[in-house]
């Protein structure tokens, strides 16, 4: 699964932690390592901002999760938002659910959510989808959740970010787009019926 660069959870050791920042590479992006939604995010574009922007971050962040950890990572300074739907039951069957674009965001937070996503090509979309099913797949997911990656708009690569394991707000938006109602399909997937018997659809194609 290609992901973009980063550090492990940093320590206190100021110093220590300028020497992993040069490693990844600047510009860098601060992340909380309990918790999302954008809280405890910094972008930091060089050495002068590190200390800062960290302190910065880890007081949001314990303030918002109750812990401060974070993490630094490779700042993707043209990126597009892409996010995969899943559904899983528990015969081993995956399908997606097609792609959302969820570029269009303010202080981090998705405001407008789209599909399918405008910029990709039919190739990119099977990647993109193959790759959120992959993923699923081998860690044999069940019922609903969501794949979410980052799409460097220099160089046309997906990067993994994260699984949301749930129903999200923005599900309604593949709703409208394949017919399938994600949250009786979810409810009768808990229950231990097959995908198929779920969503009327014979297989992902």
């Amino acid at each position: 699964m290609p992901v973009i660069p980063a550090t492990e959870v940093l320590g206190n050791d100021m110093a220590a932690i300028a020497e992993e920042a040069a490693e990844v590479g600047y510009p860098l992006m601060l992340k909380a390592s309990r918790g999302g939604g954008g809280r405890g995010m910094r972008p930091i574009h060089g050495p002068d901002e590190l200390e800062e922007k960290i302190l910065e971050g880890r007081r949001e962040a314990e303030a918002a999760f109750g812990n401060g950890e974070g993490y630094l990572e490779k700042m993707i300074t043209r990126a597009r938002h892409v996010e995969v739907q899943i559904l899983g039951d528990k015969h081993g069957e995956i399908y997606h659910l097609f792609e959302r674009d969820c570029s269009v965001q303010r202080r981090n937070q998705k405001v407008v959510e789209r599909a399918p996503a405008p910029y990709l090509s039919e190739e990119q979309r099977a990647e993109i989808c193959e790759l959120g099913r992959k993923i699923c797949a081998f860690v044999g997911y069940e019922c609903a959740g969501t794949v979410e990656f980052l799409m460097d708009m220099e160089t046309d690569k997906f990067y993994f970010i994260e699984v949301n394991p749930r129903v999200q707000v923005e599900h309604t938006v593949t709703e409208e787009v394949t017919g399938i109602d994600i949250v009786q399909a979810q409810i009768l997937i808990a229950e231990g019926k097959t995908i198929a018997e779920a969503t009327g659809k014979a297989s992902q194609d």
